[in-house]
């Protein structure tokens, strides 16, 4: 079992993110229904980019998380990866510190602003560039994904528990595929047309479609990121990693390799798949490979 920081108790740490939280739904949801009266949207938007959106929303979640981990873990020697952050100045983390949060303050931020409820909050703490805890918060629902370790639950405001209810279809076809609402592409749209699924799912945010996974409702989330485009971040595949493996799925690139973090770029390029079975998934990133390979689908 790996330790946590010195001077850290996990159940003390898991408290106050799980109060940290839930302060984040009321900050989005607040935002979400101004947002939804469109003579208030141009209010809550902060830049003009339609393809890189940020808003009020994003920034302020960004502000309390980043303040309440170093008010209350004043002493700790640990990094925070912040996307809004990033944005605003490269490189201004440490890449070399063990323990790192790595923060997506709102994922999604096309689906918020278009009202459709498909948005979350990220944050992970890394340890040695591997997701050690996550938590994604999906206010919309009151969901709050928590894992530690090869632990994981998800946690209702009134502090009901529930568990994650994986679908066990194990066969490429017959399984229910979740796929991106605003960052789609032809690739991965001839993609999914050859693998012929039972299911598609349209969605936004990486935490929402892994979610989605956990509940039963789809079995597997493909990404394909063109290359010279832009392609995930850290900060959105952190934290959906570790719920989903800590409850038994997977996720990696499309040769079955990890996710690697803290790369210069913070990218996550090519074809990722996450799915809902460990034991399954080198067998379905086989056969998804093969079908690229037959309809010359992808470089």
């Amino acid at each position: 079992m790996i330790k946590l920081p010195n001077g850290v108790n996990v159940n003390n740490l898991i408290d106050d993110l799980k109060n940290l939280s839930w302060e984040v739904a009321d900050i989005l949801l607040t935002y979400s229904d101004i947002i939804k009266k469109s003579e208030k949207k141009s209010e809550i938007l902060k830049n003009k980019n339609i393809n890189d959106p940020v808003t009020l929303a994003d920034l302020e979640v960004n502000e309390l998380i980043i303040k309440r981990i170093n008010q209350k873990y004043p002493n700790v020697n640990w990094g925070i990866l912040s996307e809004e952050n990033f944005k605003i100045k490269t490189n201004y983390y440490d890449r070399n510190t063990d323990w790192l949060w790595v923060l997506d303050p709102l994922d999604g931020t096309k689906d918020f602003i278009q009202g459709t409820g498909n948005f979350a909050m990220h944050l992970a703490l890394n340890y040695k560039r591997r997701p050690h805890i996550g938590i994604v918060l999906i206010p919309e629902k009151d969901e709050l994904w928590i894992s530690y370790a090869n632990t994981i639950w998800l946690e209702k405001r009134n502090g009901s528990i529930q568990k994650q209810n994986f679908s066990e279809t194990n066969i490429l076809q017959k399984m229910t595929v979740v796929t991106s609402k605003n960052h789609g592409n032809e690739k991965l749209k001839n993609l999914i047309d050859n693998i012929k699924f039972k299911k598609i799912i349209v969605m936004g945010s990486i935490g929402c479609k892994v979610a989605s996974i956990l509940r039963g409702e789809s079995d597997i989330y493909i990404s394909l990121s063109l290359p010279g485009k832009s392609a995930p971040k850290d900060w959105d595949f952190a934290a959906p990693e570790a719920i989903l493996k800590a409850a038994g799925g997977a996720i990696t690139n499309i040769n079955n390799e990890d996710l690697v973090y803290g790369t210069t770029t913070l990218e996550h390029p090519g074809i990722i798949i996450a799915s809902n079975s460990e034991q399954n998934h080198k067998k379905i990133c086989t056969q998804i490979s093969e079908i690229i390979q037959k309809y010359d689908i992808y470089p």
